[in-house]
């Protein structure tokens, strides 16, 4: 059944999003005017809108888009399709797009869009109808200078190529701007698909250098097999690291010897799926996150390292493929337990990097090769990375809360600076 093995979270989203910032503001003594500003959504937009599926039948769809800041710039943020969609998580998934923006020094704001729906119920038909009704539902906010969307969960290129196609039908001309992750052919960048995955596989590597620990003794363990999961785990795997334990929405395996990363991939391109593979172990997602392991790396929904799952993980390092995958109780139990975190807004940030880059690229109609982006993406990385790094290390706190100390000062300076209108 989709979408069984990833539990969801009990504990609201955004809850869970302004805890975070609330810790962070009392960590830097943020004037409380200031916190009362970023503390909410700047904006928000909840539709309902009818598609037509192939039957001839009508169905009411409900879908979402929030911008939490656009002070920095305009809005940045993907567009999920998921039956769990909320709108509380829809404004925490913005929250933490402002932060992450902010950190790597990005002229965007943040936001997000979803819908609920399950799009592998769905033809590729019904799927473009509904993308395209969705994108006309948004339009009055998005655009190459005030909102843009990405992919995210349950939407990839051929989603983003057929937004960018409708809102372009609307101004009666080409608008590649308007959207990023789209294919190449239409104005994509080189690299974007695998970028959010190199991100990560950066960041661990320069945690993995700090700890004394090489590529070839740290055994990994992915949870997700989609875009960010499979990619991580196949670069992680290519820098030397085994991986040894794998999940996706169906099935977590085990294989102690370590995975045949291209194999996993030729089975998954046959079946969609994990489930079945046999060179692996079937055990439990929550054997998966409490498997003993160097690097786990949580890379599929919010809300799955809880304080129910923390005191029993026995990974030495753990890096947020996923956004929000660990709750704040959590997060306390592991920073007791002395287990290192690479936060979501640093350790993820490489989608949103290379998305910047195919902007820049789509207004200046000018294209880079992949190797020049693949060299800025990892270049930036590294650089946050030791930024965060070293703050966490003169100020004696976590690397969370020194990447949101950095990236709410941002916010907070530009907020500042422009002050409040009128």
């Amino acid at each position: 059944m989709p979408y069984a093995i990833i539990t969801p979270m009990t504990l609201s989203p955004f809850a869970v999003a302004q805890s975070q910032f609330d810790e962070a503001a009392e960590l830097m003594g943020l004037d409380p005017a200031m916190r009362e500003v970023l503390r909410v959504p700047k904006r928000e937009l909840a539709v309902n809108f009818p598609v037509t599926f192939d039957n001839g039948t009508v169905k009411v769809f409900s879908g979402y888009r929030v911008q939490h800041n656009i002070t920095r710039g305009p809005a940045k943020g993907g567009l999920r399709y998921h039956p769990g969609v909320t709108l509380d998580e829809v404004r925490a998934l913005a929250m933490w797009m402002s932060w992450k923006t902010a950190l790597m020094g990005i002229p965007f704001g943040g936001a997000k869009g979803g819908v609920i729906v399950d799009p592998g119920r769905l033809s590729l038909r019904e799927q473009e109808n509904l993308t395209r009704r969705f994108a006309t539902e948004i339009s009055i906010l998005v655009g190459p200078h005030s909102d843009i969307p990405a992919p995210d969960v349950g939407t990839n290129a051929q989603t983003m190529a057929w937004f960018m196609d409708t809102i372009s039908m609307h101004g009666g001309y080409s608008m590649p701007a308007v959207i990023t992750g789209k294919p190449v052919s239409v104005g994509g960048s080189e690299g974007r698909m695998e970028a959010t995955g190199r991100g990560v596989m950066t960041v661990t590597l320069k945690a993995l250098e700090r700890m004394g620990v090489a590529p070839q003794d740290a055994t990994v363990a992915v949870q997700g097999f989609g875009n960010v999961g499979s990619v991580s785990a196949t670069l992680l795997n290519r820098a030397g690291c085994p991986v040894v334990g794998l999940s996706d929405v169906n099935v977590a395996l085990w294989n102690p010897d370590g995975f045949d990363l291209p194999d996993v991939h030729r089975w998954v391109g046959e079946h969609r799926t994990l489930l079945g593979y046999p060179h692996g172990t079937v055990i439990t997602n929550r054997e998966l996150l409490q498997s003993e392991c160097a690097v786990l790396v949580p890379a599929a929904l919010e809300g799955q390292i809880t304080s129910d799952v923390a005191p029993g993980m026995r990974c030495r390092l753990v890096v947020e493929g996923a956004n929000g995958p660990t709750t704040p109780d959590a997060d306390a139990i592991l920073r007791d337990r002395g287990i290192p975190l690479v936060p979501d807004i640093l350790a993820n940030a490489g989608g949103v990097v290379v998305s910047y880059f195919e902007w820049v690229q789509d207004l200046q109609a000018f294209f880079w090769e992949e190797t020049d982006i693949n060299t800025r993406l990892e270049n930036l990385m590294r650089r946050a990375y030791d930024t965060v790094q070293g703050v966490a290390t003169d100020h004696g706190v976590t690397l969370r809360q020194a990447a949101y100390n950095l990236a709410v000062d941002k916010v907070a300076q530009a907020t500042t600076v422009r002050g409040i209108y009128p």
